[in-house]
């Protein structure tokens, strides 16, 4: 009954529906249709209402750690050729950290041997192992796990592998408990609509990359989709393996200069930054920091074209407050839809190649300097769906470049094959009405 419904559904919608983002609508594209499964639970805000919840303030920094990080990079060298820039990071730490338990307070002592050469260290730009990373632009993936070829809820075209890859520093998602599960998937609103899978397999691959590579630094956003208790989700990460790469932050709340260089992070190996946006609880998970009490974001899902740079979360922040900390740029555009009666925003595919661009109007570029010049820094985070579109494959990271005001080195982008690209081409046509209709389906099944 429910299929009939549908294909009745289906072919009035193609008739009536032509998406504000200017794809056509056609009745014999099944394979662009997302068949999803399941059933629906508890209330889903289909109308993207931006996420919220309890924002942290602190009247006062409070001390987590004492970590002794190099004072200097020690030694740093640039050596030139034709074919390469290969930099040399040496240097040894000495940490005492301190911390306090119900038997009083132990200290520790680790030295950290020097790093071998490594080539194109700190993010591919050498001339950043200087600078503090509250000094620092980064493309970054938003909702990072949710790609599915075809798919109405997916934000990306590759794997979280590929991303790094390709450039990406900066990883977001959402995790939340399936209904009657007992660990934490990366669930794209519900996850009856996009169940990515268990956090565990995404982290452990992001840690993969990370032991590989050991001279970048990796921020991870999580969003508590359950709003549920740190405690809840703590022995899964730390199942991942990743926290052996956790960065731990010696005070809260994190002002711009509190923060290290990438160099001192990378020769302490202290190189993967972690946040969660709810409920994070510093007093027993310090390494999972706090988002909106060390950054800040410009509006959520934003379907207006100039991309104002005004702060929506945490709301009311004064803007002396706002100057100290880190901001994320949200520059994925969407498109609002109306079906069955409920608004839906969904992303707008046909302007990414616009969204994603380094300059005009529209463009992340555009919006990049815009931030800049209001705000007299960068954004640290430049988040974007489907970072391998724009005015050519890669052209985000022109747009980070720019920021970090370093020359652009372009390399091969993006995706494992150069088949991908041309994927993404053919993807355009169908992906909007396979987004509006996977929602269709989602609403008559189960």
């Amino acid at each position: 009954m429910a299929l009939k419904r549908f294909t009745r559904l289906l072919w009035a919608t193609s008739l009536s529906i032509s998406l504000v983002t200017g794809q056509s609508i056609e009745q014999n594209t099944e394979e662009a249709i997302t068949y999803l499964t399941g059933t629906k639970s508890g209330t889903i805000p289909l109308n993207g209402a931006t996420p919220t919840g309890t924002y942290q303030t602190f009247s006062s920094k409070i001390t987590l750690a004492t970590t002794s990080l190099p004072t200097s990079l020690g030694v740093l060298t640039a050596n030139y050729t034709e074919t390469d820039l290969v930099t040399t990071l040496t240097g040894s730490v000495t940490s005492s950290v301190a911390t306090t338990s119900t038997n009083g307070t132990a200290s520790s002592t680790v030295s950290t041997p020097p790093r071998p050469t490594n080539t194109r260290p700190c993010n591919n730009y050498p001339e950043l192992c200087e600078r503090k990373y509250s000094n620092i632009t980064e493309v970054g993936c938003h909702n990072s796990p949710f790609v599915r070829a075809g798919s109405a809820a997916a934000n990306q075209q590759y794997n979280v592998t590929d991303q790094l890859n390709d450039g990406i520093r900066f990883l977001q998602g959402q995790i939340q408990f399936p209904v009657n599960g007992t660990q934490p998937h990366f669930c794209h609103t519900s996850c009856d609509l996009f169940d990515a899978g268990p956090i565990t397999d995404w982290l452990g691959k992001v840690r993969e990359w990370v032991s590989a590579h050991p001279y970048d630094v990796v921020t991870i956003l999580l969003g508590n989709g359950n709003y549920s208790n740190p405690d809840l989700y703590v022995p899964w990460i730390e199942r991942s393996g990743i926290l052996q790469y956790i960065y731990t932050p010696p005070v809260i709340p994190m002002a711009l200069e509190d923060w290290p260089t990438l160099a001192q992070m990378i020769l302490t190996g202290q190189r993967v930054v972690m946040f969660l946006d709810y409920n994070a609880n510093a007093t027993a998970y310090p390494w999972l920091q706090d988002e909106f009490s060390a950054m800040w974001e410009t509006p959520f899902d934003p379907l207006d074209d100039t991309f104002p740079c005004t702060v929506q979360r945490p709301p009311d922040l004064p803007e002396d407050q706002a100057k100290n900390r880190l901001y994320l740029m949200n520059h994925n555009l969407n498109a609002e839809v109306s079906l069955l009666g409920q608004s839906i925003l969904v992303p707008a595919v046909s302007a990414l190649n616009t969204t994603n661009a380094a300059s005009g109007k529209g463009s992340l570029g555009m919006a990049a300097a815009n931030c800049r010049d209001q705000w007299t820094r960068p954004p640290n985070v430049l988040n974007v769906d489907y970072y391998n579109y724009g005015d050519y494959p890669g052209s985000v990271f022109e747009v980070a470049a720019r920021m970090n005001n370093v020359t652009f080195v372009k390399r091969p982008c993006c995706g494992s094959t150069s088949a991908g690209f041309r994927r993404v081409q053919g993807v355009e046509r169908g992906l909007g009405l396979g987004l509006v209709l996977g929602w269709v389906v989602w609403m008559l099944v189960g």
